[in-house]
């Protein structure tokens, strides 16, 4: 392609493609942050602020679907845009002329946050704006450095301090630092997967009021788990916490699911078995674990028919997660395990029947419930298992079942429905119907800052200049 350019064209060339790759970057983030901005002022947002999956999840919801990236990436780059749009214009304003990276905006953006004075903030976002370009061959802890610097300058007590070890202790393969003991370990994919449903099963026996991050409660489960515990100790405070109530009973079984065909768990065939969210095993370990496991055969979708019921049984829903594996919204990879079984067409309007259920995450069953009809949501359910999704703009989206990568059995067409279309959900007191919130999204970060801001001013009276 480039054979008959000099080297000089080529630099030329590589200049031009990153300066045109940081533009494209600024534009779909600034475009994610005007869409946000735009959704959230309109009438439903206030009226949805308590709402478990408010406007901003709703919007994000949209964004990850067009991108064809996860809620929490979409979430991210929405909040990028947001800050840059009201909060760093100027900043915003250089990064949409190519003359910043993008990593250079995700570090500003987080070590300005807890800036609140707007004449500080306008200060600094001027300063950055104007140096950022010098500074995109920084490393990642030079840009912090010289970011707090000038933070520093103008408002002290909103300079980002590094949280301690013990604020941050969870359970995964990575290094530990300050004395925190470190795990390290190469298992069996299925061992790992049942440890990690230990981890999680045991840290869900707290109650709501306990203090800790999800994660933190994964890490402080291993004590538990040591020791013979069946729950852990909830740090809420409370004399007459739920949890305590429910410490006597024994943690339930765990459940690990591998999809294998029959010829392999015979050894008549070589082909490897999945363990969803782990990939491939090997067909050897898949024997050697079927001596010790229970074998349930997975009924084929075309043997099933409707059932005269909400709840599908035990063997139409074994299907179902089988063939989906994870939820159907556009861009989320959320495994079976931790989703619920929906019907396309609302029961009883639509039948119990595969043609018309599949997986959905809570967060995107809510969306769907609730942010339907007209100018919301629709779905479409073919009877391959493929949804065609159509968002509030307009725009359409086609996922396929999980399980037609790897075993192509799974996506057999399952029969024709004549249904009706789905209602548009707009029933007086629906609304009433939607977990709540505790505080609102802009409450929580309010709350964060406020907290963060009182730690250096603590931290700040204590060891008062010169340090």
């Amino acid at each position: 392609m480039f054979e008959q350019r000099t080297d000089a064209d080529l630099l030329d060339t590589m200049r031009r493609g990153q300066r045109n790759e940081r533009v494209a970057i600024a534009e779909r983030i600034l475009a994610a942050g005007r869409l946000c901005q735009r959704r959230m002022r309109s009438v439903e947002a206030a009226d949805r602020a308590q709402w478990c999956v408010d406007n901003w999840e709703a919007v994000a919801a949209e964004v990850a679907a067009e991108l064809g990236i996860s809620q929490g990436r979409a979430s991210s780059q929405m909040d990028y845009g947001l800050q840059l749009i009201e909060r760093l214009p100027k900043l915003g304003a250089a990064f949409a002329s190519g003359a910043i990276e993008y990593r250079i905006i995700i570090a500003a953006v987080f070590r300005t946050g807890l800036i609140t004075d707007p004449e500080s903030l306008a200060a600094v976002d001027a300063l950055v704006a104007e140096q950022a370009p010098g500074w995109n061959t920084f490393s990642r802890e030079k840009t912090n450095q010289v970011i707090d610097w000038s933070v520093r300058g103008l408002d002290p007590d909103a300079v980002r301090v590094a949280r301690t070890a013990d604020d941050d202790r969870h359970i995964e393969i990575t290094a530990g630092t300050d004395g925190l003991a470190e795990i390290w370990g190469r298992v069996r994919a299925a061992d790992a997967a049942a440890f990690d449903q230990r981890l999680n099963q045991l840290g869900a026996t707290v109650c709501r009021d306990d203090s800790r991050t999800a994660r933190q409660r994964r890490a402080d489960a291993l004590g538990a788990w040591s020791a013979g515990d069946p729950t852990m100790q909830c740090e809420c405070g409370c004399g007459d916490c739920p949890a305590s109530a429910d410490s006597a009973s024994e943690p339930t079984q765990i459940v690990i699911h591998l999809l294998a065909e029959a010829k392999t768990v015979a050894g008549e065939g070589d082909a490897p078995a999945l363990l969803p969210g782990y990939g491939g095993i090997p067909a050897e370990t898949v024997r050697t674990l079927a001596k010790r496991a229970k074998l349930r055969p997975v009924v084929g979708g075309k043997e099933l028919s409707a059932e005269p019921r909400y709840r599908p049984s035990a063997v139409l829903a074994e299907f179902i997660r089988c063939r989906d594996l994870t939820c159907r919204f556009p861009g989320c990879d959320r495994p079976a395990s931790m989703t619920d079984i929906d019907h396309t067409v609302p029961y009883p309007l639509g039948p119990t029947h595969p043609s018309n259920l599949k997986l959905l995450c809570r967060l995107h069953h809510l969306l769907k419930t609730f942010y339907a009809g007209a100018g919301g949501w629709a779905d479409h359910q073919l009877p391959d298992g493929t949804v065609i999704w159509t968002s509030p703009s307009g725009r359409t989206y086609t996922t396929k079942p999980g399980g037609a990568l790897f075993f192509p059995q799974f996506v057999t067409p399952t029969g024709e429905l004549n249904v009706p279309q789905a209602p548009a959900h707009n029933q007086p007191g629906r609304d009433l119907m939607m977990p709540a919130r505790r505080r609102t999204r802009a409450q929580d970060r309010a709350d964060r800052i406020r907290r963060e801001r009182g730690l250096n001013e603590a931290r700040a009276a204590a060891h008062p200049p010169p340090f």
